[in-house]
């Protein structure tokens, strides 16, 4: 069953993936675009952000499966043949990576270590000493698929009080999260404390924490960004931070990437970036779930 993948950004998928194929799923013969002779025997593809000519002539194409936790740029491809199914690679390590990026900026926002860090440049000694307990901080966990249950369990078993919002309801509910979902959007902000958004992007989460996005939210709340970029309006989002309408940001996926060197977040005082690391997927555990897929198709 012959497969294609393709670059991704500053990472060579061909040599970091075909050797794992080749280990793991030896079924499956992985080939660059190039060497590929005949594109209707392409069963197969596994790429991130395909070039619009990519999945031409691949008649007999069975699914796509993205390098990463989004599959926007690939639903975008002009070539790509309808009807195709386009899989997220659900690994559960990639989930607990993300819960444990989650939990450290959860922590980090809440325990104010931003302040410690300055004040260990000065050295300085001064404790804040009240409101320490992670009950006194109300996480909410916007999207609540894979990924945003496995954030939501990690923060509740460190003792906060968690909610999710998703556009349906959740089917099965998860114990101990309360739940919002459709219109309740509103009643959800308003609850957070804390805000940890895992959106897909689609045209309805484009630009969506905008300022009056942000406004909703209760004054000195705190951001964790790690859905897509292009969902933040950065310029608003600083704005409500040099407002003092939010007493921070963690951000790992921006509109531009890599983040310019001259861009604004880097230096701003409560933001901390991180270059897109939330989660890097195992190819081990990647292509065994790509292998136990295509070996399961009909």
């Amino acid at each position: 069953m012959i497969g294609v993948v393709t670059t991704m950004g500053g990472i060579d998928l061909p040599a970091l993936y075909r050797p794992v194929f080749a280990e793991q799923a030896p079924e499956l013969d992985l080939r660059t675009p190039d060497e590929v002779t005949d594109p209707a025997e392409v069963a197969f593809v596994f790429t991130f952000r395909p070039p619009p000519e990519a999945f031409a002539g691949m008649v007999n194409l069975r699914a796509v499966f993205s390098a990463g936790a989004g599959t926007d740029a690939i639903l975008a491809c002009p070539s790509l043949p309808e009807g195709v199914p386009v899989h997220r690679v659900e690994d559960p390590d990639q989930a607990l990576q993300m819960a444990g990026h989650a939990a450290f900026h959860v922590h980090w926002h809440h325990r104010n270590m931003a302040r410690y860090v300055a004040q260990q440049a000065r050295g300085e000694w001064s404790r804040v000493v009240s409101g320490l307990s992670p009950t006194h901080k109300r996480v909410g966990v916007l999207g609540f698929g894979h990924m945003g249950r496995a954030i939501a369990k990690g923060l509740m078993a460190l003792g906060y009080p968690v909610a999710g919002y998703s556009r349906r309801a959740l089917d099965p509910p998860e114990p101990g999260v309360r739940h919002f979902h459709g219109e309740g959007l509103d009643a959800f902000l308003d609850r957070t404390d804390i805000l940890v958004n895992v959106l897909p992007l689609t045209d309805r989460t484009r630009g969506l924490i905008d300022a009056g996005f942000l406004r909703r939210l209760p004054e000195g709340a705190a951001l964790i960004h790690m859905g897509r970029g292009g969902q933040v309006v950065e310029s608003d989002l600083i704005g409500a931070l040099d407002a003092g309408r939010l007493s921070g940001a963690s951000l790992d996926v921006f509109e531009t990437e890599p983040l310019p060197p001259d861009h604004p977040l880097w230096r701003h005082p409560g933001v901390l970036c991180t270059p897109h690391v939330a989660s890097i997927p195992e190819p081990a555990f990647v292509v065994r779930a790509i292998r136990t897929r295509m070996l399961s198709l009909p």
